[in-house]
């Protein structure tokens, strides 16, 4: 096992050797990942950032477009062939088509390559024409970059802090009962494990659709092509002491460590180590809808997404001997739209605090954070309604459960963030005073000028921070 491990380091060290050598003296690549956890828009933000790359029109903050050094901007096929392409073409004909629809949402790794011919700016451009820079956009689902934190946790570990954090939750009652009930150190029976394997994944999808965001193993919840499988038939139980041959705590012991070897390991080796630039998307406002549980909850998973990664400055020495680092991470609070823009200085402040702890780490290590609110495809306008002697400030857009048009008033955000961060770190159960709405919105029908990509909000400021100094 370490012989196989050592030889799987000096192996990755050699790949990552040519591939960096390659990127600095012929043509840069930038390894763009995109996560988030559910329901946070990590679909919409790559067709969208891509459709408007590669028409400009709206990307006014990208500081190459605004100076007129970006030539041309094409798709071309990725280089790993053994990853699924993004379908960009389909998602778009989605969201921009004659009865657009939100499309579906990630459910595994895929990519997209997009290049670009670019001047370079300042001394250079008068001494070289124009080069070309590739765009490997990598899509991923949030929950699988959850699970890293599960390499250096040993199942008894796991066990034992996922049963402490599910005590008190509704949602849990019913697999507490099976895991009390189950004898660690009876003999293995397999419909005993399927049948808390299945009451834990029960569980997963409950806790995820009440606002919850540390719902790991995350594969239990898109367990694709490996549902049913033993590395997906385990769940945490109250061990006391080391598990004996034959038990059903040695067996589910056995599974956690192949899950973490044949599913996590795989998944960090062949798509995560590589990425040097990273966005995380978070649904802030569905979050704070919630309540404070919910609030808390996506604070603490951002702070455990941040120590998945190895972030620090990617300087060429450092890329050749240590391999990459994520050198930029952009915290983005998604579904702006949702709020009039007098309100989106406050939503910023709110995901910067949210943040605050990763991107404080981040920094430390030597990697550019910022944090920013946006909108990956407008789907609302804004409008200003007279109620009760004052003017609310509303968004008006297609309610996306029944197809009417409506204005809403979602409620005033705090201007100080801590009057939201501080109840939910004391344990508070809701809002005093407060009354925080959310409406699901249908994308709006588009016509688009030539030129133009789709209507967004703060998308160029995204692209800038993540790639503009490459281009």
């Amino acid at each position: 096992m370490v012989i196989s491990s050592l030889a799987d380091s000096l192996v990755r060290g050699v790949e990552t050797i040519g591939d960096s050598v390659s990127e600095t003296f012929f043509e840069p690549v930038i390894r763009l990942g995109v996560t988030g956890l559910a329901r946070s828009g990590k679909t919409v933000f790559i067709t969208s950032l891509v459709a408007n790359l590669l028409d400009r029109g709206r990307m006014t903050g990208l500081v190459a477009q605004q100076e007129g050094r970006i030539n041309a901007a094409y798709l071309q096929p990725q280089p790993d062939d053994t990853v699924p392409r993004f379908d960009y073409e389909t998602h778009l004909s989605a969201l921009t088509g004659p009865t657009p629809h939100w499309p579906d949402s990630t459910r595994a790794v895929s990519e997209l390559r997009l290049s670009f011919k670019a001047r370079p700016a300042g001394l250079l451009a008068g001494l070289q024409g124009p080069r070309t820079v590739h765009l490997d956009i990598v899509d991923y689902p949030g929950e699988w970059l959850l699970d890293l934190a599960l390499l250096d946790k040993s199942y008894a570990d796991w066990s034992r802090e996922t049963l402490a954090r599910i005590e008190a939750r509704s949602e849990a009652a019913e697999y507490l009962g099976q895991a009390h009930a189950a004898d660690p150190s009876g003999a293995h029976d397999e419909p005993t494990a399927q049948a808390l394997a299945s009451s834990f994944t029960t569980y997963l999808n409950q806790a995820r659709d009440a606002g919850y965001y540390d719902c790991t193993p995350g594969r239990f919840l898109l367990p694709g092509d490996l549902a049913g499988s033993p590395v997906l038939t385990f769940a945490p139980l109250v061990v006391s002491g080391p598990s004996r041959r034959r038990t059903l705590q040695r067996e589910m012991e056995r599974r956690y460590e192949a899950y973490k070897a044949q599913v996590v390991k795989p998944f960090f080796r062949d798509h995560f180590s590589r990425i040097d630039r990273q966005v995380v998307l978070v649904d802030a406002l569905g979050a704070i809808h919630k309540g404070p549980q919910a609030v808390e909850d996506m604070r603490r998973a951002m702070a455990d997404i941040l120590s998945a990664f190895r972030p620090g400055r990617n300087a060429w020495l450092s890329q050749l001997l240590l391999g990459k680092r994520v050198e930029r991470i952009l915290f983005a609070a998604t579904k702006a739209d949702h709020l009039h823009h007098l309100q989106h200085p406050r939503l910023t402040a709110i995901i910067e605090a949210l943040t605050r702890e990763a991107r404080d780490r981040a920094n430390f290590a030597g990697a550019r954070t910022e944090a920013l609110s946006l909108a990956s495809l407008r789907a609302t306008t804004e409008e200003l309604r007279h109620h009760d002697g004052t003017d609310l400030p509303c968004v008006r857009g297609t309610l996306l459960e029944n197809g009417k048009q409506a204005a809403f008033y979602p409620g005033e955000l705090p201007e100080d963030p801590a009057h939201l961060l501080g109840p939910a770190r004391n344990g508070a159960d809701a809002w005093l005073g407060e009354d925080y709405g959310f409406m699901a919105f249908a994308p709006a029908k588009l016509s688009l000028k030539p030129g133009d990509g789709p209507p967004h909000i703060r998308l160029d400021r995204a692209a800038q921070f993540l790639i503009g100094d490459r281009l």
